[in-house]
């Protein structure tokens, strides 16, 4: 039995790679056909806008998107070669067939393991963990920025984010209390325990050299993405000092990565999350869902149509 799925399994494959592609390419479509917060009409017209404006701008948006995954792939690079050396080409084609793979999944679980399907048996739980690591160094830089946002934000607004409320937090302990007596109940707890205890040993392994290179590639590419985000406003003439703009876009990273997701709907709940925050300074909710909007294509969209060529061309490490 093994054996003859051993030899039907590239055919076995091409089904489940094309299921990937297509699943990639209709939830694009669709998100950007039946969008409520942005028609394609309205859409059409901000593309129209925008190559109105500064042409030389609108490369400099485009290069921004080229320096963003340049900066993951050096990163990814940095942190898979500590089990096996890859070269950049391997890591690009990774970080984007892992994108395609991932964009259906929530909070892109599927990444983890369209990466480690790169790799031989033996590493793949490593590869898990270095890719967790990456994402990891990520979390943290947008945790940092977006506290120092929200401080920003509450001194010159009246935001009313950390209201109390009695009822609401005493239901949400007694749901975590729930969580806890049926995890504790089946025995989840402790498989996560031994889980997180490997993973932390693992971890400790790793050299500071490789965690500082992580956190440093991490950092840039947040600066990145988030100028990129200022110089959109900027484009469609949004008037407020750098400080107010700056902040207020690391206060939208911030709320939106801690809202669980699908990768496929990342851009409208940052789309919601920005709407609400540049309120604040009364900017037309239109301009704020269009940036969104392109940010989204050209940050996860566009590179996710490249990695679908990758996942059609996937091979194991046993066939190449």
């Amino acid at each position: 039995m093994y054996n003859i799925l051993r030899k039907y399994k590239r055919f076995i494959f091409w089904p489940l790679k094309l299921a990937v592609v297509f699943g990639a390419f209709y939830f694009i479509f669709r998100q950007l056909a039946n969008n409520e917060l942005l028609s394609v009409s309205q859409l059409k017209q901000q593309v129209l806008f925008l190559f109105s404006k500064n042409v030389w701008l609108l490369l400099l948006l485009l290069l921004f998107t080229d320096v963003n995954w340049i900066l993951e792939i050096f990163k990814w690079k940095t942190l898979a070669s500590h089990e096996k050396k890859i070269n950049f080409f391997e890591a690009y084609e990774q970080c984007l067939a892992s994108l395609t793979a991932s964009i259906i999944t929530p909070n892109r679980i599927g990444e983890y393991g369209a990466k480690a399907l790169y790799f031989e048996k033996n590493l793949r739980k490593k590869i898990m963990v270095l890719n967790l690591a990456g994402n990891l160094g990520q979390l943290s830089v947008t945790v940092f920025f977006g506290i120092v946002g929200m401080f920003f934000l509450s001194s010159h607004f009246e935001i009313g984010l950390f209201t109390f409320n009695t009822a609401k937090f005493l239901l949400f302990l007694n749901l975590l209390l729930l969580l806890f007596l049926i995890g504790n109940n089946f025995g989840v707890l402790n498989k996560i325990t031994d889980l997180k205890v490997k993973i932390l040993r693992y971890s400790k392994q790793l050299p500071s050299e490789i965690l500082i290179k992580t956190l440093v590639y991490s950092l840039f590419r947040y600066l990145v993405f988030s100028h990129q985000f200022y110089f959109f406003l900027r484009l469609f003439n949004v008037e407020a000092d750098y400080f107010t703009l700056i902040n207020m876009i690391y206060c939208t990273y911030f709320i939106a990565s801690i809202i669980p997701s699908l990768t496929i709907f990342d851009w409208v709940i940052k789309g919601s999350v920005a709407v609400f925050i540049f309120s604040f300074i009364n900017v037309n909710p239109l301009t704020i869902v269009s940036i969104t909007t392109f940010m989204w294509l050209l940050n996860f969209a566009i590179p996710a149509v490249l990695g679908s060529l990758f996942v059609l061309n996937f091979k194991t490490v046993a066939e190449k």
